[in-house]
């Protein structure tokens, strides 16, 4: 059975078709949610909230973006809210602590940690993102903006004002 028909059948209320579905896009979620936290017990917690979200909004799924996008799309705003709420941009100790945790997280898994990702941890969530959308994972602009609930401009304003400072941080003698 493929994707397409688990996600008919999970719409039709078959929760084995959902579960497996749900299990098949676990991992994916989980990098892509630690990618964008830096912490892997919050991108654990989001990945949770967002499995269930899904259950709850499944009939909602109206096939117009890939299922992987949706959930996506879900996690994206979950993280967005969360941080809305809490109105929190950790500071310098907190995120020397979430990026320790991450580090052994990837060290863990056997992946390769460059200095690249170092500065992005570094930068606001709010820029991240739509960096890590449009070149890591591929996203159009209009995609991202419609992910993260923004105008279009703010996306490319966000995007280009990022790399500019990833490429200030990354050369050695610090300029762009």
């Amino acid at each position: 059975m493929d994707e397409q028909q688990r996600i008919e059948q999970a719409i039709r209320g078959d929760n084995q078709a959902l579960a497996q579905l749900l299990h098949e896009h676990y991992t994916f979620l989980m990098k892509y949610l630690i990618k964008v936290t830096m912490n892997p017990t919050l991108a654990e917690d989001l990945v949770q909230e967002t499995m269930l979200k899904c259950i709850e909004k499944i009939s909602s799924y109206n096939g117009t973006s890939k299922f992987s996008s949706w959930l996506i799309t879900i996690a994206t705003r979950l993280y967005i809210d969360m941080m809305r709420r809490k109105k929190v941009e950790q500071r310098w100790q907190e995120q020397e602590q979430a990026l320790r945790k991450v580090q052994w997280h990837m060290q863990q898994q056997q992946e390769a940690w460059t200095d690249a990702i170092d500065a992005l941890s570094k930068m606001r969530y709010e820029i991240r993102l739509p960096i890590l959308l449009k070149h890591y994972y591929g996203y159009a602009y209009e995609d991202i903006a419609e992910m993260m609930d923004i105008p279009i401009g703010t996306v490319k304003s966000r995007i280009y004002n990022g790399l500019q400072q990833l490429r200030k941080e990354l050369m050695p003698d610090g300029t762009a």
